[in-house]
């Protein structure tokens, strides 16, 4: 098994605030983990330090690996990310952004052009290409947002909420993506639709207030319920570790 992402006692702390607490998990290439838990529970903040924009009060992550604390930039290159509300520069269109973001990556021209054409297809933002990022839909934003994390096809995607704001087709276009993808990438996405992990994901992390309540697959977690419903196994978990 070809190990992507390792999270080894992974702790953060603001302050008094412990907002992950040594936690540990591992992702494999192949693997598309759905990473649960209620508003607060530090999903966020394990993202950012998985993806080293965020350094670790103790313990470490390693991205295929590289150890985020001490080589941030070379998991940085591994790493296709989708932050929390895909911030992006507002009056720039896509077609500027995804640009900048080819530049910062290196590409060359011909390379640049083809990676542009081939996002911009998959996440079909042909109709809003020359438009300001500022004047579009929820949903397109989040768009440009997921296109700019798979520009350099990475290894590993970290996905914050990938399908937030979108309609129904959308959502259902990202996830046959991802599905696609998955074979050949390690993949994280937290989410708070838990129709998307049967839909998508292998396996499903339940954390609370930053520790580790559960780590199962989706039948295994579907297991736990008389009938069968993960939001009724989501709600006993947190419930019981408040």
């Amino acid at each position: 098994m070809n190990v992507l992402i390792e999270v080894d006692k992974l702790s953060k702390r603001f302050g008094p605030l412990t907002a992950v607490d040594n936690l540990s998990f591992s992702v494999a290439r192949g693997e598309v983990l759905g990473f649960l838990g209620p508003n607060g529970s530090g999903k966020s903040t394990t993202m950012k330090m998985v993806t080293g924009f965020l350094p670790p009060t103790t313990g470490t992550a390693r991205v295929a690996g590289f150890d985020v604390t001490e080589d941030p930039v070379a998991v940085k290159r591994r790493v296709g990310y989708l932050p929390e509300g895909a911030p992006l520069y507002a009056d720039m269109t896509p077609k500027s952004l995804l640009d900048f973001v080819s530049n910062v990556r290196g590409f060359a021209a011909a390379e640049k052009k083809r990676r542009i054409e081939e996002v911009t297809a998959k996440l079909h933002l042909e109709s809003v290409f020359f438009q300001p990022i500022e004047t579009l839909s929820k949903g397109y934003k989040r768009r440009v947002g997921i296109a700019q994390a798979l520009l350099h096809d990475p290894d590993v995607l970290v996905l914050d909420e990938p399908t937030d704001g979108l309609d129904p087709n959308q959502k259902h276009e990202v996830r046959q993506l991802l599905a696609e993808m998955a074979s050949k990438k390690a993949i994280i996405i937290s989410t708070h639709i838990l129709e998307e992990v049967e839909a998508v994901c292998t396996r499903a992390i339940i954390i609370a207030h930053g520790r580790l309540l559960v780590d199962e697959t989706p039948f295994q977690l579907r297991a736990r319920s008389k009938d069968g419903h993960l939001d009724e196994v989501f709600r006993a978990l947190t419930r019981k570790a408040a």
